[in-house]
């Protein structure tokens, strides 16, 4: 303050989106030009390949024809005008059409990049609302970004919610997933008239080391009869020959289902959920040591060296936490079938971690969520995510080690290939 009046010496911020960023308009002109290029270049090598195609008097067929209205595309660097140029194709196919020249470049009607349909259904599941969609699009793409009204975002549910009923009845009779992870997930929402409404999901791992989504289904507190129901579809489409391990937690309905539909297939009980459930029946006192002798358990090199730290564990603990040793003992068999597989494939069988990490998401979306939510809507979502996510999934580590595990003439011990008596 000076001379009685007030002064300030803080500059008010500019939050206009208003503001250019010349580097962003020199990287826009430059991917404007390179696309425009490549569209110029496809239809050049088009008309090439077609040159000798020619009438009967001698005039070709397929020749170039000026250029169609310019194009707005919505990317991630904001939107880029493009032409496209036009192709007079006058060859027939054997019923008697027109052919059609079709870009793999720029396809018919594209109004926005791959990268921003993905963007979408993330920012949904991230818990954005129908109704925001135009300012988050604005912040992360500029303000050349148009936007999605919530009707566009509806529609785009709707589609979605297409893919998910296409992608579920799709053929598997040429699918072999050597690996499952399977859960019960429950969305912090409540799923139609019931609270125990929650998603079934399978993830698998093909002979080829890829991860995949195998199957997203509802049920009832993940009982028999509503898993059994996702194997019997699963069978149904084809896929007759199961896996040899599937990776799960305790709840009986998927065992007693997946022994019965395809009884070939190896249980293993995830150590995540075992060690919680251990840990959940001694005192905190004693958990911290309890922890430290069950992770002797599952990362013993040898079968033989596990079995021996169960019993050391079932000797510390057993005067006074005998729950604590039954919850262990119990599953024992279960819980050391990852030593019948590879060594590489160890990490990755021991818990139902894929999963678990791509449904956080999911509880994330659906706590933002009010009131009772859709079981459609919920399934679609899983599928959207799951699709999205999958093209990122890295390979089983050891992945050429899949072949021998589905080839009858090997076995594993500790980990390490031997010959099949």
């Amino acid at each position: 303050m000076r001379d009685g009046n007030t002064t300030s010496n803080t500059l008010p911020f500019n939050t206009s989106t208003d503001v250019t960023d010349p580097l962003k308009a020199i990287l826009s002109e430059g991917a404007k030009q390179m696309l425009q290029a490549a569209i110029e270049a496809e239809v050049e090598q088009y008309i090439e390949t077609y040159k000798s195609c020619r009438d009967d008097r001698g005039h070709r067929l397929v020749v170039r024809n000026g250029h169609h209205p310019e194009r707005k595309i919505q990317t991630g660097i904001g939107l880029l005008a493009v032409r496209k140029p036009k192709v007079n194709d006058r060859r027939v196919d054997e019923t008697g059409e027109r052919i059609r020249f079709q870009s793999s470049i720029l396809p018919a009607y594209l109004k926005r990049t791959k990268s921003i349909e993905e963007l979408v259904p993330w920012l949904y599941l991230r818990g954005i609302s129908t109704g925001d969609f135009s300012s988050a699009l604005e912040a992360i793409l500029g303000k050349d970004a148009p936007g999605l009204s919530a009707t566009s975002v509806v529609r785009l549910k709707q589609h979605w919610e297409q893919d998910f009923a296409d992608w579920g009845s799709r053929d598997l009779s040429r699918d072999r997933f050597v690996y499952w992870w399977v859960d019960g997930v429950y969305p912090r929402v409540r799923l139609g008239d019931s609270d125990a409404q929650c998603l079934l999901v399978i993830m698998g791992a093909t002979a080829d080391g890829d991860k995949k989504l195998v199957a997203i289904g509802e049920g009832l507190r993940e009982s028999e009869v509503s898993w059994r129901e996702v194997l019997l579809d699963l069978k149904r489409r084809g896929l007759g020959v199961g896996p040899e391990i599937a990776t799960g937690d305790g709840a009986l309905g998927f065992w007693a289902a997946v022994s019965k539909e395809y009884p070939h297939a190896q249980h293993q009980r995830c150590w995540v959920h075992k060690t919680c459930n251990v840990l959940d029946k001694l005192p905190k006192s004693s958990q911290a040591k309890a922890k430290g002798l069950l992770k002797d358990v599952y990362l013993a090199e040898t079968r033989k060296d596990a079995e021996s730290a169960i019993a050391h564990f079932s000797a510390v603990f057993s005067s006074k936490h005998s729950r604590a040793v039954t919850c262990l003992v119990k599953d024992e068999s279960e819980l050391l079938a990852f030593y019948d597989f590879p060594a590489e494939h160890w990490v990755h069988l021991r818990t139902t971690n894929p999963i678990e990490s791509l449904f956080a998401t999911i509880r994330l979306r659906t706590k933002r969520t009010k009131g009772h939510g859709s079981t459609k809507a919920a399934l679609t979502m899983a599928f959207k995510l799951a699709a999205c996510a999958e093209r990122k999934w890295n390979k089983l580590r050891g992945s050429k080690l899949l072949a021998d595990v589905i080839d009858a003439n090997f076995r594993f011990e500790d980990g390490v290939k031997v010959k099949a008596a």
